[in-house]
């Protein structure tokens, strides 16, 4: 294939734009609403209508000079280069780049996921030249089981002992609504309880069409209340004084991360919850093959296996190595700065 057109930070050399950019530019396209992807500052934002809404709630009206909402499949012009935003599957309007430009197509994928989840459009496949692709779980041991599962595990858990409160750690955007998204598809129709960090971007995904339920803030819920209850919190609340106020508490944590067992245990956390909104080796391995790209290039986490693997199909393939903060368990703390994974 030609060169790229595309450069090794993600800029967009024809149209002077960059993707996902660590510091304020002129022209950013935001793949989502994470911060470890979505800064304040820039000149102007393309993105979806969603990315948008989450960006000012979380970082103001002004955070960008100005907002170009762009809908998924609904390509625009920017001088000849066409761009589509196509749906990522990590979290609520979260986008695939499609890029093309003189018969070239590149796909920059940001964060995605593969499995369903009905509080993010579903991933959308495009087939391209070139794949930029993220890594977060980019190694063979990485395969993750089926979330309903693991909510089946908390929920026989809570069964089992009705006098403790289970705090599930989870980040405010994104994880926190799949939680309880997945806890009302297993049956649970029980008021869940939230932390103060996670009420705002509840309310926003419950305006923009995404049902959870009764949920009810724990800030004024005596201790008795909460026995047996289910707690949703940042990661850090459940290691720290506020985890006291509730009963007994049961500390559970949903991550990618928590099928690394000694990452469980370090953190003290008891009921481990292998929840993830990043695709796994195996998810990573199949879009691979399935965009059919001739060149790969693989950000975002654990380049070195990846990069191998496509190598190994014959297929050209390179690290990027683009620095980025984590911003949590799977890549984002929330918008008050619980930053743990």
């Amino acid at each position: 294939m030609p060169a790229p057109f595309l450069d090794r930070d993600l800029y967009v050399r024809p149209i002077d734009a960059y993707i996902d950019p660590p510091v304020p530019r002129a022209l950013a396209i935001i793949t989502h609403g994470h911060a470890d992807h979505a800064r304040s500052g820039h000149g102007a934002v393309l993105a979806t209508p969603d990315t948008i809404a989450i960006m000012k709630a979380r970082y103001g009206e002004d955070s960008a000079g100005q907002f170009q909402p762009l809908e998924f499949d609904t390509p625009l012009q920017v001088d000849d280069v066409t761009i589509t935003l196509k749906p990522a599957g990590h979290i609520l309007g979260s986008a695939q780049v499609l890029l093309e430009h003189r018969g070239q197509r590149i796909v920059v994928t940001g964060d995605y996921k593969r499995l369903p989840d009905r509080t993010a459009q579903p991933f959308e496949l495009t087939e391209c030249d070139l794949l930029v692709t993220e890594a977060t779980f980019g190694l063979p041991v990485f395969q993750h089981p089926d979330p309903l599962d693991e909510i089946g595990r908390l929920l026989r858990s809570a069964a089992a002992f009705p006098d403790r409160a289970h705090v599930i750690g989870c980040y405010a955007l994104g994880k926190a609504q799949r939680v309880i998204a997945l806890l009302r598809d297993a049956g649970y129709d029980a008021p869940i309880y939230l932390h103060g960090a996670m009420i705002r971007l509840c309310e926003l995904y419950i305006a923009r069409g995404i049902p959870l339920g009764v949920l009810k803030p724990t800030l004024g819920t005596s201790k008795t209340e909460l026995a047996g209850q289910i707690v949703i919190a940042p990661p850090s609340a459940i290691k720290d004084r506020w985890s006291r106020r509730l009963p007994d508490p049961v500390l559970a944590v949903a991550s990618g991360w928590m099928s690394v067992k000694q990452r469980a245990r370090q953190s003290g956390v008891e009921l481990p919850l292998v929840i993830s909104d990043h695709a796994d080796w195996n998810e990573l391995r199949q879009t691979i093959a399935e965009t059919k790209a001739g060149k790969v290039w693989v950000t975002h986490g654990r380049e070195d296996a990846l990069v191998y693997h496509c190598r190994q199909q014959g297929l050209e393939a390179e690290p990027l190595n683009i620095q980025a903060f984590e911003e949590g368990e799977e890549g984002e703390p929330d918008a008050q700065g619980e930053l743990e994974e």
